[in-house]
């Protein structure tokens, strides 16, 4: 496996890690959904779209260690739409706020090479710092993301396990050789191009964003899978990257529940609430306030 070699960027893993450190386990989607927007007192178009990105920025970026804004619900507005997506990602980088562009892209070959290339290139409008993937046409089909995000300095997150039922029906087969278990297996081999080999098996291995730092192959698991990490052995310390928890607030999940719930790998984990902060607004005051309650409770679960 090569050396990632980040064009003089710093890894997405570090700048996350440190993010996570000096801020807090905190990322806050910018999920513009129609119903919000018609809450905040805003068009469902393209100009209501971009008061609302520009808003939410602004309250939660300097408090949030990420910003994960939806893509589908910029899609839906064409290429309107996609023009805020790439107004808010240079916004955010702007202000060095860390972004994760929420695509779940994934297929396989060319076509993969040209997300990545959307994603994760230098110099493409709609780069963000890190991008999710879906591995279910095979983990390696990623090969062209994995690749160029360690070229750029930039980050992946993969979809492991995800808190919808219907998710169990692919990823918990196997049993004690699940899917999931493969997935997470897959990027803890992949982290070794950024932390080094793994450590002897009497050691406990590094996690979260300590003097080892992360790698910067994330999972995308559900901050409301309860008991599924224990039932499928899923070791996710060993994986020694960031760890993406969505569902904390209006979902169900509390952050006791996310200290519960990922147990060893807690340092590695960045709860990620959208509905409840943003459902504060449109005020940037009480949304800044929302996102501050959210953070004091990670911090001191």
């Amino acid at each position: 496996m090569p050396e990632a070699a980040t064009a003089g960027r710093e890894s997405f893993g570090s700048r996350l890690g440190r993010a996570m450190a000096d801020r807090g386990p905190l990322c806050v989607g910018i999920d513009p959904h129609p119903a919000l927007l018609q809450r905040w007192g805003l068009n469902d178009d393209a100009a209501g779209l971009e008061r609302f990105s520009l808003a939410v920025l602004e309250a939660v970026g300097p408090l949030a260690a990420a910003v994960k804004p939806q893509v589908a619900l910029y899609e839906r507005h064409g290429s309107a739409g996609m023009a805020v997506l790439e107004r808010t990602l240079a916004e955010a980088a702007d202000a060095s706020v860390l972004t994760i562009a929420d695509a779940k892209r994934g297929d396989i070959g060319s076509t993969m090479a040209a997300y990545a290339d959307a994603w994760l290139r230098d110099g493409s409008a709609l780069a963000a710092d890190s991008v999710t993937l879906s591995p279910y046409l095979g983990f390696e089909s990623l090969r062209p993301a994995l690749e160029l995000a360690a070229q750029t300095g930039r980050g992946v997150f993969v979809l492991a396990l995800t808190s919808n039922p219907e998710g169990a029906s692919v990823q918990h087969v196997g049993g004690a050789d699940s899917v999931a278990r493969r997935i997470v297996q897959a990027a803890a081999m992949e982290n070794q191009r950024y932390i080094g080999s793994p450590e002897p098996e009497n050691q406990q291995p590094a996690a979260g964003p300590g003097s080892a730092g992360l790698g910067s192959v994330g999972l995308v698991v559900g901050a409301t899978v309860g008991s599924a990490l224990t039932e499928l052995g899923l070791d996710l310390a060993a994986v020694r990257g960031p760890i993406l928890a969505p569902g904390l607030g209006a979902q169900g999940a509390t952050a006791a529940d996310l200290r519960r719930t990922f147990g060893a790998a807690y340092g590695q984990v960045l709860g990620t609430s959208s509905r409840d902060i943003l459902g504060a607004g449109p005020r940037v005051q009480d949304l800044y306030d929302a996102a501050r309650r959210t953070l004091e409770e990670l911090r001191t679960a």
